[in-house]
């Protein structure tokens, strides 16, 4: 059966918004148990990344949701970092926005598509994105458009699920999410499809190996990855190259 939030046409952005709608007020807290806590420290790992070596930095969170990165951000990056997060879904931005108030966070939480967004080249120093790659129409568009975006010696760090190298591995993780996901989406939302669109989402996105190449193709320099828990998890990261050198 085809997941009714998944497609590779013309539907695949209003499908995506839809279904992060849906998901956007019990977000946080499903990611909480899904993972058992483990995505927070990804995500923290991923913005130490970005902004390693930086005393202050433009930062964007792309795919920015409820605001994590955002947030982590301002807390790790030096007095002078300044971040913005873009979202397309708004009511992932309005929990967000909640969020920030609660905190008195600064970072600008705006409405943006990642295939065309609204800012001018070389914007920012460090890109950060959580989860969100696999979930747009185009990601080689999408990773050209953080490589324009990127000044010259800047960073873009993805954080994603990836496909473990082990068959072993990856047998017990397809086991884990066919089984776990569609069990949260029924619990808490009434519809299995909101979480098991994750396993079918897995299946045509290139992961960790796969992204690594788009990097390098639309430009990105000093490009690697890093696994976490067995390759379930991966972590690509791509630099601007400075001025002068390839």
């Amino acid at each position: 059966m085809v997941n009714k939030y998944l497609s590779y046409d013309g539907q695949r952005a209003p499908k995506v918004r839809e279904m992060f709608t849906r998901l956007a007020w019990r977000y946080d807290l499903i990611n909480d148990l899904m993972s058992f806590g483990l995505h927070r420290i990804w995500k923290r790992q991923t913005v130490r990344l970005a902004l390693q070596g930086r005393a202050e930095a433009r930062l964007l969170d792309l795919c920015c949701g409820t605001g994590d990165m955002c947030f982590l951000a301002e807390t790790i990056g030096g007095e002078g970092t300044r971040v913005v997060g873009a979202d397309f879904t708004m009511p992932m931005l309005a929990v967000g926005r909640r969020r920030k108030v609660q905190r008195r966070g600064t970072a600008s939480l705006l409405q943006a598509d990642a295939l065309h967004l609204p800012f001018a080249n070389a914007s920012f120093d460090a890109i950060t994105v959580g989860y969100g790659l696999r979930n747009i129409a185009d990601p080689e568009a999408a990773l050209g458009e953080m490589r324009r975006l990127l000044a010259p010696g800047g960073r873009a760090v993805i954080l994603d699920f990836g496909k473990p190298d082990n068959p072993v591995a990856a047998a017990l993780y397809q086991a884990f999410l066919r089984t776990m996901m569609p069990a949260v989406g029924w619990l808490f939302h009434g519809d299995p499809d909101t979480y098991l669109y994750i396993p079918e989402s897995l299946r045509l996105f290139p992961a960790q190996r796969g992204v690594e190449e788009l990097m390098r193709r639309v430009g990105f320099s000093s490009v690697r990855y890093e696994n976490r828990l067995l390759g379930t998890m991966g972590i690509n990261i791509g630099e601007a190259p400075e001025i002068g050198k390839r």
